[in-house]
């Protein structure tokens, strides 16, 4: 199968050697998304739900330029350096998707790249 290269300038450039997304075949898999502004590149100011909500406006983006929409996302991890910011997650995720939602992993980590509270990567089935 061939690999096809997903790119948008509504959303950040790649950091490093990755595409935004790949799709192959009818499953496209999105690159874990930060909270950068995709017109600065420059992590967003503000605190956890400035940082999620435009991560997920860059996954909106993205999904957008494969042709698609968030109703096709089936899977979603969510990787978080404090976990108490769950439930916020939880109901600002609920303004992006719908039911039937799409399976999600959501996961303590140490550190994410440039400071950021979140990074969240998607997987799309067409």
């Amino acid at each position: 199968m061939t690999k096809q290269v997903i790119l948008t300038s509504n959303a950040p450039a790649a950091i490093g050697p990755y595409s935004q997304a790949v799709r192959v075949g009818n499953t496209i898999w999105i690159s874990g998304q930060i909270p950068l502004d995709p017109t600065t590149q420059e992590l967003v100011k503000g605190d956890f739900e400035a940082q999620v909500r435009q991560v997920f406006e860059n996954l909106k983006a993205i999904v957008l330029a494969a042709g698609t929409s968030l109703d096709d996302v089936v899977k979603v991890t969510v990787f978080l350096i404090d976990l108490t910011n769950f439930a916020l997650l939880n109901k600002i995720m609920a303004e992006y998707f719908r039911a039937p939602f799409p399976a999600r992993a959501a996961i303590g980590v140490a550190s994410l790249p440039r400071g950021s509270l979140v990074e969240v990567e998607c997987i799309v089935a067409l």
